[in-house]
C-alpha cells in the first residue's frame, strides 16, 4: 500500500494544487482555457505519438483488450438502460448519468498509469484509449439520440474526425506499424511535449473542479458514482477472469475503468441538452471520490488478478 500511495500521491496533490491556484486567482482565469486547449491538442497528442511510435506492440493481445473493454461498455450500458428510470428522475439527467458512468479522465489515468507503471503500462494505456474514446463518443451522442432525440451523426463522425487524442493515437501506430519510428530529432521534442502533458493536465484538472457545484440531484450523484467505481470495475473483472490477459496489461485495464468521468462530459451535456448542472457535480464528486477509489482498486487488483 506504501508503494501504491507513493506513487499516486503526487498525481492527487497536482491536482490539489490545482484547486488552489483557482481559489487564488493564479496566474488568471483568462489563462487556464488557453492552457487547457495546449495540453488537449498538442501536449497529449505528443505524448501519444511519442510512447506509440517507438513501443514494441508485438506481444501486445489486441483483441483481448478490446474484447474486455467492450464487454465492460456494451454490459454497462445495457445495465443503465434497463434502471433508466430508478437512476434518473428525466431524460437530460439520464444522459448525465450515463456520461458519469462511461467516460473516464485521460489526464488522470495516463498520470496514474506512468507513476505505478512507466512507459509499458503507458503503451498499454495509449492502446486502451484508441479502443475507447471512439466508441465511448458514439456511446454517449447516441445515449442523447434515445433520450433526448437532439443529436445526430454528423456532429459525432465530425468530432472523432478532429479528435486530437485519436489522431495522436492513429498517428503512433502508423509510425510504429510502418518502422518509421521518429527520426532525427523528432523523438526528442515529442518527448519534451510529452513530459510537460501529464503535470499540466493534472493541474487543468484541480482548477475545473468546483466544489461549490456539489449539492441536490442525490439519486443521480449516487447511481453515477456507483457504476463508476463499482459496477464497471466488477464487470471487467469479470471478462479480465475469462480472458486471462497477462497481469500487467489486466492492471492498467482495471485502473482505466476505476477513473472519474471526464470533464468534456459538462460540454457535451451543455451542447446537447443535458442536465450541465448535474454532470457539474457528478465531475467533481467523483474527482474527490477517486482519491481513495483508485488506490483501493489499484490494491485490490494487486490481489485478485
Amino acid at each position: 500500500m506504501h508503494a501504491i500511495s507513493a506513487s499516486l500521491g503526487p498525481v492527487f496533490l497536482l491536482i490539489l494544487l490545482g484547486v488552489l491556484l483557482r481559489r487564488i486567482g493564479f496566474p488568471g482565469d483568462a489563462f487556464w482555457p488557453g492552457a487547457e486547449r495546449l495540453i488537449y491538442y498538442v501536449l497529449f497528442p505528443a505524448l501519444l505519438v511519442h510512447k506509440l511510435a517507438i513501443a514494441d506492440v508485438g506481444g501486445t493481445p489486441l483483441l483481448p483488450i478490446l474484447g474486455a473493454l467492450m464487454w465492460m461498455l456494451g454490459a454497462g450500458t445495457l445495465l443503465l438502460f434497463v434502471a433508466r428510470h430508478w437512476v434518473a428522475r428525466q431524460g437530460p439527467a439520464f444522459t448525465s448519468v450515463y456520461q458519469g458512468s462511461i467516460r473516464f479522465n485521460t489526464y488522470i489515468g495516463l498520470a496514474a498509469v506512468d507513476a505505478l507503471y512507466g512507459d509499458p503500462g503507458l503503451v498499454i494505456a495509449a492502446i486502451a484509449m484508441a479502443l475507447l474514446i471512439p466508441v465511448i463518443n458514439l456511446l454517449c451522442v447516441s445515449a442523447f439520440h434515445l433520450t433526448l432525440h437532439r443529436a445526430g451523426p454528423g456532429p459525432l463522425i465530425r468530432s472523432l474526425l478532429r479528435n486530437p487524442l485519436i489522431l495522436g493515437c492513429l498517428i503512433g501506430i502508423a509510425l510504429n506499424r510502418t518502422r518509421v519510428g521518429l527520426p532525427g530529432w523528432s523523438a526528442s521534442t515529442l518527448g519534451l511535449l510529452g513530459s510537460a502533458a501529464l503535470p499540466m493536465g493534472l493541474l487543468a484538472v484541480g482548477v475545473a473542479l468546483d466544489l461549490r457545484a456539489l449539492g441536490g440531484t442525490g439519486r443521480e450523484l449516487l447511481a453515477a458514482t456507483i457504476m463508476r467505481f463499482a459496477v464497471m470495475p466488477l464487470l471487467l473483472l469479470v471478462a479480465l477472469e475469462a480472458l486471462a490477459l497477462p497481469r500487467p496489461t489486466a492492471e492498467v485495464l482495471l485502473l482505466f475503468s476505476t477513473l472519474p468521468t471526464a470533464t468534456a462530459s459538462f460540454i457535451l451535456a451543455r451542447q446537447l441538452g443535458g442536465d450541465a448542472a448535474l454532470m457539474a457535480n457528478i465531475v467533481t464528486l467523483q474527482t474527490l471520490v477517486a482519491f481513495l477509489a483508485i488506490p483501493l482498486w489499484v490494491l485490490a487488483a494487486q490481489q485478485l488478478i
